[in-house]
């Protein structure tokens, strides 16, 4: 029997594999490290998830707590012009109930454009939660956020009376402060009088040849676009107008502020005419009519608004809110005290403002009911003693001064800065630098938005503190 091994195949010879084999290597030098092997993404592989949105919002998201804010207020006003009603034939109608949460939570984040808003409900997870499936347009969101300025008035009055029932709010002493915000004006826009009634000629000429267009040649364009052009032609010449008497109240501010002086009328000696005093002449814009060029806090002008903010020292919950056009805050502290009034029916007992509100006349009015007013005085140099009563004031004027140079009272004004300021830092963190709507209505709405989502922020925390409280009396019993 013979023990000779069988003849090894030729790795070449295709005559035994089916294939042809490639030739043998050399195993791999363990020494020598190759190229790193990792894994890539792959993005455009199908993937198919599962998962409803609920799962997608961490159980303590600050979205939740806003929608939770909403589905208990009364939104009965926002229901009733709906028309699609159950019965009849039409399109079902966005919940307001979406768009008052949607707004709520942009404010907290930031968000004050209303076509990034509408973005981020199909791109953000916590605005596609409150959405809940139920898409919506940037012209509905942006309507919706200036339409409601009453009723949005009324739910401010309405979460703080509540919250002074639940016993974490009072009015025993408010902090009054206003800043100046960037209006929606450009500082070209403003005009004088001679101007103004230019544009306005040539957009009524604007305004008649569409028309006259529109009669002769029907065909010349889509009736989309003769609408649009109408429209546009029609808008700017509204504006103007509008412009043209918001600058009758500029003209009279302004007389009101520099009156003629009699040395004006009278000759100079020397046949000479008198030096008079250069002053601006008015001007109002013709975007945004009621906006008026203000001193800004970094010294500079522009156009922009007055917001008005009234905050409770202990709480920080904004108790009061307007919006004005005045560049000073002179006279607006009795405004402030006669809203707590019309709100909540009663004032608050101690007033804290800064300077630029220390106006004799509204001191004697707030004190005449019942207010204590908090106020810096202005320093002299001619004036030793600030505190020491002078011969023209009335006896609220005096008393004020004399109170103001207790240490009480210096001890008191202190709260201002760590309520009124906060607050109005923490507006500007939110994106109350420059207003993206035209008009005090509108803006008067923004400013509420403002107020209602910094008090939902503040409640919870409020809330919070009241329980941990209770848990330790109960704990200590």
């Amino acid at each position: 029997m013979s023990t000779e091994a069988p003849p090894q195949p030729d790795s070449t010879d295709c005559s035994h594999t089916l294939f042809e084999l490639p030739p043998p290597q050399a195993p791999p030098d363990q020494t020598v490290g190759g190229a790193a092997r990792v894994q890539r993404p792959d993005r455009h592989q199908f993937a198919i998830q599962m998962f409803p949105l609920d799962d997608l919002l961490p159980s303590e998201h600050q979205a939740r707590l806003v929608w939770e804010y909403v589905e208990g207020l009364d939104l009965t006003r926002l229901y009733e012009p709906i028309r699609s009603v159950e019965g009849r034939a039409g399109r079902n109608a966005t919940d307001p109930k979406i768009l008052m949460a949607l707004w709520l939570y942009a404010t907290l984040d930031s968000v004050g454009s209303a076509r990034q808003l509408a973005e981020l409900c199909t791109d953000h997870v916590a605005y596609r939660w409150i959405c809940g499936g139920v898409s919506t347009n940037y012209h509905t969101l942006s309507d919706f956020r200036t339409d409601h300025v009453e009723l949005l008035d009324d739910l401010l009055t309405q979460s703080v009376a509540g919250l002074m029932h639940e016993g974490l709010v009072t009015l025993d002493r408010v902090a009054h402060d206003g800043m100046r915000v960037r209006a929606n004006a450009g500082g070209s826009s403003f005009r004088r009088r001679k101007s103004l009634e230019e544009c306005q000629a040539e957009a009524r000429q604007q305004v008649d040849a569409l028309r006259q267009e529109v009669q002769s040649d029907p065909g010349a364009s889509s009736k989309r676009q003769q609408a649009a052009r109408q429209r546009a032609a029609r808008e700017r010449s509204e504006r103007i107008q509008r412009a043209l008497k918001e600058l009758v109240q500029v003209e009279a501010a302004k007389a009101r502020k520099n009156p003629p002086s009699k040395k004006d009328d009278e000759d100079d000696s020397a046949g000479q005419d008198p030096p008079k005093k250069k002053t601006s002449e008015p001007r109002a814009s013709t975007t945004d009519p009621q906006a008026r060029v203000m001193k800004m806090a970094d010294g500079g002008f522009r156009p922009a608004v007055n917001v008005q903010y009234a905050t409770a020292t202990e709480s920080q919950i904004i108790t009061g809110a307007d919006v004005t056009n005045a560049g000073t805050d002179l006279g607006l502290m009795g405004v402030m005290a006669d809203q707590h009034q019309d709100r909540y029916g009663q004032r608050p007992d101690e007033i804290l403002v800064d300077g630029g509100f220390a106006k004799r006349e509204d001191i004697d009015k707030v004190t005449a009911d019942e207010i204590t007013v908090y106020a810096p005085l202005y320093k002299s140099k001619k004036i030793v003693n600030l505190y020491e009563p002078r011969p023209k004031d009335s006896p609220a004027v005096a008393q004020w001064r004399q109170r103001m140079g207790t240490p009480q009272a210096k001890e008191i004004y202190k709260q201002r800065a760590a309520t009124a300021e906060c607050v109005n830092a923490i507006a500007r963190n939110r994106g109350m630098r420059q207003f993206l709507v035209r008009g005090l209505e509108k803006v008067r709405a923004v400013v509420l938005w403002f107020a209602l989502a910094h008090n939902l922020m503040r409640a919870v925390s409020l809330r919070a503190a009241a329980a941990l409280r209770a848990a330790a009396v109960v704990a200590s019993v």
